[in-house]
């Protein structure tokens, strides 16, 4: 009973910890401007399914996405066990699932092939980062805490389907010796070949207390990566099917419109309307401020896909201004956006929803000089596994430099006023512009 008892607090006490946590995440989120992203449920549900569920844009990268998938299929199909855990957890039963018969013994040696393919990949992920140094884990923008936290996810995960197969292994060895209540049940075909003869000498109290401590270990294991996610890169596990789900389904390099300046325009070209008409009082109020200079300014999409960055630094490896040493980094645009969003969210946390720090991203976080380096090619976009779409962000922060700061480079600046004066890029007079056609 005492067991029992710790096990419902750890997991009530695990759960309400989670669910603070995530609730914090949907508030920071929720600090962005609208935007309609319900249109096409078909589409969006078939890009969900292709994309987040089956792993199509990983695969592009062969090794890594293979690696991926084993590691993602892992983490979903062994937590299915997690419900037998909890069931015997609860009340005090052993392998409660036990009644499926060989849909049972199926089911367990799937979990062992899948938990000896999870610690296997990432082994290969741990050599990869950290010992033959693959060059975009070793950016400038991935400090000690972004590489500490991709190594210690990964060993986390080797621990608990280490600590998953030496559970079955010694529940094997009690069950061949018809030990109390371990009945002869499941299929351990991984466990039984390369833990069990290891464990073999070992008294049967002893393989009872190492089966229990393995069994506590995997539970609690699970509880705390699960309450770390939301501090972590890899919270994506969580936010890659909505973030996928609500991707912007226009083709790339289609600008959005500013409804402000669309509206500026239509008044411009109205010949009955009346510019100096005064403003309806009852209409809603115009958000007077082009563009975006911090995280409050962009829309809620653009800041779930800060939480949803994986810092894979596919988007990175494939832009072409980083690629010919440009101070550009895609991932880093990212990865700055959900700082500054954390400490704005935890500054209202501590002051109040009118929280001020005098801080902004654009400026404190992210340089002009990073932002004028992009190229607008989309190649981040297309390279982004859950459809991250770091140039509307790009955008977004030039636009707020040329229209409220008239910060524009001076060639830009130049190609403005020939556009406004001209109504071409070029410093041709309108009435000129077919003078290239006249014989010399």
């Amino acid at each position: 009973m005492i067991a029992n008892i710790l096990f419902l607090i750890l997991l009530i006490a695990g759960s309400a910890l989670f669910t603070i946590n995530v609730r914090k995440v949907i508030r920071n989120i929720n600090l962005g401007k609208d935007i309609d992203r319900k249109d096409n449920p078909s589409k969006r549900l078939s890009s969900m399914i292709k994309v987040a569920l089956g792993q199509s844009k990983m695969v592009v990268r062969p090794v890594a996405g293979i690696l991926h998938i084993i590691v993602y299929a892992g983490f979903i199909i062994i937590n299915i066990e997690v419900i037998e855990i909890i069931i015997d957890g609860i009340f005090g039963t052993h392998r409660v699932l036990s009644f499926m018969g060989p849909l049972y013994n199926f089911l367990i040696a799937s979990f062992e092939f899948l938990g000896f393919g999870v610690a296997a990949a990432c082994a290969i992920f741990l050599v990869r980062r950290n010992i033959i140094k693959i060059k975009r884990f070793w950016s400038k923008e991935i400090t000690s805490w972004p590489r500490t936290d991709a190594n210690l996810i990964l060993c986390t995960e080797i621990a608990l389907m280490t600590a998953f197969l030496t559970m079955n292994a010694a529940d094997y060895l009690l069950q061949q010796q018809h030990y109390e209540h371990y009945i002869s049940v499941g299929s351990f075909p991984i466990s039984s070949s390369l833990i069990a003869p290891l464990l073999s000498g070992f008294s049967l109290p002893t393989l009872e207390m190492i089966e229990r401590i393995c069994w506590w270990f995997h539970i609690i294991g699970i509880v705390s990566f699960l309450n770390y996610l939301p501090y972590s890169k890899h919270f994506h596990i969580i936010l890659a099917f909505p973030n996928v789900y609500f991707s912007n389904l226009n083709n790339k390099g289609k600008f959005t419109n500013m409804e402000a300046v669309t509206k500026e325009v239509k008044l411009m070209l109205d010949p009955n309307a009346n510019p100096y008409a005064a403003a309806d009082p009852n209409a809603a109020p115009v958000h007077n401020k082009f563009g975006a200079k911090d995280v409050t300014d962009l829309t809620w999409k653009q800041l779930m896909d800060a939480y949803s960055c994986t810092e894979c630094g596919r988007c990175t490896s494939n832009c072409p201004a980083n690629i010919t040493g440009k101070l550009l980094s895609p991932r880093k645009i990212m990865m700055d956006t959900r700082d500054r969003l954390e400490e704005v969210g935890k500054g209202i946390d501590k002051n109040g929803k009118d929280f001020q720090d005098g801080k902004s991203l654009l400026g404190d976080y992210i340089l002009a000089e990073e932002l004028w380096a992009c190229t607008s090619c989309n190649a981040c976009v297309e390279a982004c596994p859950v459809n991250i779409d770091p140039l509307s962000l790009i955008v977004d922060l030039r636009r707020f430099l040329v229209m409220e700061q008239s910060a524009a480079p001076q060639e830009l600046n130049m190609v403005f006023n020939n556009i406004e004066n001209n109504g071409a890029p070029w410093q041709f007079a309108q009435a000129n512009r077919l003078k290239w056609t006249e014989e010399n």
